[in-house]
């Protein structure tokens, strides 16, 4: 097993659970703690909406012991609000707080954030010093290799981000313009890792089991993994990677296991949620658990159809879905 070290916070695991809107919500974070991963991150948040004290932006950042070490991540290109805002953040407890200079959407882009940030790399320098101002837990920010091809400033952001005084950063290994097509390039990664002197610098991309993980970080050099979307359907995944660093073996998964792991999350969800957004919800995250075996579409139209969580729950219970 590999801890890893993030200014003054210890992590059990170098494997990270990345923040990713519409999956790593209080239900995922209750399922996934149970297979420990060295952190968890809630949903990113937009710092305008948390300034503003809307409240759904504050359920987004519910979060239990049970899920500790706990990130936040951020998003906002204003200096100063950022800063207010990771004084929130760290009011509420949290064991870390990360800047997102990596989000590829529009919406987030617009006003320079997330990876519009990567237009100018002075900037996130700004904004990571005016958090780490108004803080006293670790500041942390990830990034992609640049806008495009043709501007790639992953090096240059190590580097001004830990002058800045950044306990670490995140490569995700795919420019804005890729958005999430194409391969993560872990040797574009492994330059980046070459930039910092020495603070961790940790991979994102197309991870989706503990070989992935293990083979990229061997590639790259990196310090540790951010998990992203190959925790759809697998929250297990850290427990994969702890058992193949100490086993050298990945623990097999069968149908019952994996059936047992996905009513957890309904219940989880149903918990947590009201009906309407249960169903809605359970659409999306019932299908993650499905394989390629030969009764995964038919589970997946039954539950696209279905109206209500009996009949969901019923379904979950009775079909194959790996």
């Amino acid at each position: 097993m590999v801890c890893l070290s993030i200014g003054n916070l210890t992590l059990p695991l170098n494997v990270i659970y990345a923040p990713m809107a519409g999956c790593t919500d209080f239900p995922f974070r209750k399922i996934a703690c149970r297979y420990k991963p060295g952190l968890l991150f809630c949903e990113m948040v937009n710092v305008k909406a948390l300034l503003h004290g809307d409240e759904d932006t504050f359920r987004m950042l519910h979060y239990q012991a049970c899920m500790r070490p706990i990130g936040a991540q951020i998003c906002g290109s204003d200096p100063k609000l950022a800063a207010s805002a990771a004084r929130i953040i760290e009011d509420l407890g949290f064991d870390l707080v990360d800047l997102n200079c990596g989000c590829p959407v529009d919406k987030v882009t617009r006003d320079g954030s997330g990876s519009g940030l990567l237009k100018n790399p002075l900037k996130i320098g700004e904004i990571v010093s005016s958090i780490i101002a108004a803080v006293r837990i670790p500041v942390t920010v990830k990034i992609r290799l640049g806008w495009d091809a043709q501007h790639l400033v992953h090096t240059d952001v190590v580097r001004v981000a830990e002058l800045a005084g950044a306990k670490a950063v995140t490569v995700h290994g795919r420019t804005r313009a890729q958005g999430y097509s194409g391969r993560a390039d872990w040797e574009k990664i492994g330059e980046a890792k070459q930039a910092a002197r020495s603070i961790p610098v940790i991979g994102n991309g197309d991870i989706v089991s503990a070989e992935d993980a293990v083979e990229k970080m061997r590639l790259s050099g990196c310090d540790g993994v951010l998990v992203a979307r190959g925790l759809y359907g697998k929250p297990f995944l850290a427990d994969d990677i702890r058992k193949y660093y100490e086993q050298g073996t990945v623990p097999e998964r069968n149908v019952e296991e994996i059936r047992s792991i996905l009513i957890d999350h309904f219940q989880e969800t149903v918990s947590y949620c009201t009906d309407e957004r249960a169903i809605v919800d359970m659409k999306r995250v019932g299908c993650w658990y499905t394989g390629g075996a030969p009764g995964a579409r038919v589970f997946r139209e039954a539950l696209n159809r279905a109206s209500s969580l009996e009949e969901m729950k019923a379904l979950i219970r009775a079909t194959p879905i790996v």
